[in-house]
């Protein structure tokens, strides 16, 4: 089953920052700074915590995956955007 996450991330160091960006931009779309959307498969969610595990320093960074749910058009009708509008245009999602 497909679910939509939030995966929001504070990350200390600046080279584990562009890794764990680089490594997002495999899973979904890049919404703001350290925002992604990502819709992903049970097995990938895993994947995906799992390559985020290996990349951050679990004592200094922190990661959030937030479940939205299974309907990906309900998840981003739930989001409200105040001022600039997303750019979710060209944006290309690679499922692994």
């Amino acid at each position: 089953m497909r679910g939509s996450y939030l995966v929001c991330y504070d990350i200390r160091n600046p080279k584990r920052l562009r890794q764990v960006f680089r490594l997002m931009k495999g899973y979904g779309e890049h919404w703001q700074y350290s925002i992604f959307f990502c819709v992903l498969k049970d097995i990938d969610r895993v994947r995906l915590q799992s390559d985020i595990e290996e990349e951050i320093n679990l004592k200094e960074d922190q990661v959030l995956i937030i479940s939205m749910g299974t309907n990906e058009k309900a998840a981003r009708a739930a989001t409200t955007v105040i001022g600039q509008s997303l750019n979710m245009q060209n944006e290309r999602i690679v499922i692994i």
